[in-house]
């Protein structure tokens, strides 16, 4: 289904003639792409909304931050492929994008810049996690600050992947910490399943931890 909706998205992106639109259908494809095995065709496609978008001898600001973020989702999407050189190449370029928007105004057409360094720091964390350098990702970690990011659901998100790389570490007293900073951020988010999940492995672990039994009932986590 999420499949057919992706399809739905492209048609209709096409049909605007918008590219940064196109681009945003691209990366919402990728998705369930990624996700069922299909990594080809989603860098694929989201190789062809980057070129598309910096064709031209002058992209606009908002055409490289689309691209950016195109690029982001093919770093992430590459590094849980297993796919390191492509992985960390896609995330250098993505920087240097980030490093030249950090020059424009913070705002476009209306709207927050949502290709920043922040951004950039929360997808390091999940692209080094996936490629196993959990050093690299937990060193990335505290120069993220998530009050900066455009969204709840963004700022639930850094807090969710700080929380497996340090599962991935072992200090799960950090891993709760994280879970409830998941929780303040959007508590919708807390009720995911794989959310759900990381609390079920910190109660397997950790029973003890003061705050952990009232977490769960109020999460719907995994019964301590």
């Amino acid at each position: 289904m999420a499949g057919a909706y992706a399809q739905q998205a492209g048609v209709a992106a096409r049909r605007s003639g918008d590219p940064v639109v196109l681009a945003a259908a691209a990366r919402a494809a990728a998705t369930p792409l990624r996700r069922t095995g299909r990594t080809d065709e989603a860098l694929q496609l989201l190789g062809e909304a980057r070129t598309h978008l910096t064709a031209g001898p002058r992209p606009t600001a908002a055409g490289l931050e689309a691209a950016g973020m195109a690029e982001l989702t093919a770093a992430y999407t590459a590094a849980q492929a297993h796919r390191a050189p492509m992985a960390r190449e896609l995330a250098a370029q993505t920087e240097e994008i980030t490093h030249h928007l950090a020059s424009h105004p913070h705002t476009q057409a209306g709207r927050p810049r949502e290709l920043t360094a922040d951004q950039h720091a929360l997808y390091r964390i999940g692209i080094h996690r996936q490629l196993g350098d959990i050093d690299t990702a937990l060193a990335t970690a505290p120069r993220l600050r998530p009050a900066q990011l455009p969204t709840a659901e963004r700022r639930a998100r850094a807090a969710t992947d700080t929380a497996r790389a340090l599962l991935d570490a072992g200090d799960i007293t950090g891993v709760f910490t994280q879970l409830r900073l998941v929780e303040l951020a959007a508590p919708l988010e807390a009720r995911r399943p794989s959310v759900r999940a990381l609390a079920g492995q910190v109660a397997e672990l950790r029973p003890d931890l003061p705050g952990l039994s009232s977490y769960a009932q109020r999460t719907g986590a995994s019964p301590l």
